[in-house]
């Protein structure tokens, strides 16, 4: 399983408490036996995106502004993209590291700790599937498409989603972008960590649909990535927000 975490979800059991991650999805950008690094993709600011990087701006997917990535570096900034291949689909590579673009401490500390993992009790889940259609291609998938080349400033993920470079011209990748997402900080895990966390039933791991990380309704992306589940995960979507009225 942590070969194959890239590109997938990690959605916060009900029991996860610590205020950086609980009720979040966390998209997870690249893991290694380094460790892994992903970010929170349901957590939107109130800081809009052309406050801090306007020439960015007008490409923004809705509602527009930055999202908090997670308790890490909360004074650098990291673009995530979905681009639009020939086909429609971009095959799936390894993971191409990850680029941050420092926001002038604009931002300042925001809210959470500085802390860079995540830890709670709970049941975890591997390996559940979305909606075959809509989901990202599994590594099997990808090893039958033929390689298509990545657009200049992105860097793949996972099939069509990659980073951006928030350096270079935001004309040079426009017309390939088909959604982008602002993010402050990011969310980082030590060696072994995640899987650890994982092990302990922290968090769910689901595959990713394509417009999960650029939901206009973030807010809802928690249940709603849940009750996509199949079997008894599903039911978890309808849990109170307090665990104590259960």
């Amino acid at each position: 399983m942590s070969a194959r975490l890239t590109g997938r979800l990690l959605v916060a059991t009900p029991l996860l408490v610590d205020p950086n991650f609980r009720r979040t999805v966390v998209l997870i950008l690249d893991h290694d036996e380094d460790g892994s690094l992903g970010v929170v993709v349901n957590r939107p600011t109130t800081i809009d995106v052309a406050s801090v990087l306007e020439q960015w701006a007008e490409l923004t997917t809705a509602p527009g502004v930055v999202f908090q990535g997670g308790p890490v570096a909360l004074d650098s900034a990291l673009g995530l993209a979905a681009i639009t291949g020939a086909d429609g689909r971009v095959p799936v590579e390894k993971a191409n590291g990850v680029g941050l673009h420092d926001f002038d401490g604009s931002l300042g500390a925001g809210p959470g700790t500085a802390g860079d993992s995540a830890s709670g009790p709970g049941s975890a889940d591997a390996g559940v599937t979305g909606n075959p259609a809509d989901r990202e291609p599994s590594d099997d998938e990808a090893h039958n498409e033929d390689e298509e080349d990545e657009p200049l400033g992105w860097r793949r993920v996972r099939g069509r989603i990659g980073l951006i470079d928030l350096d270079a011209p935001p004309q040079i990748l426009a017309a390939e972008m088909s959604s982008l997402r602002i993010f402050a900080g990011y969310a980082g895990w030590g060696a072994g960590q995640l899987e650890s966390e994982i092990d302990e039933g922290a968090w769910y791991v689901v595959d990713a649909e394509l417009g999960d990380a650029f939901v206009a309704q973030p807010e809802d992306l928690w249940r709603a990535v849940l009750r996509r589940q199949p079997g008894e995960l599903a039911f978890v979507a309808t849990f109170p927000d307090d665990p104590s009225e259960n």
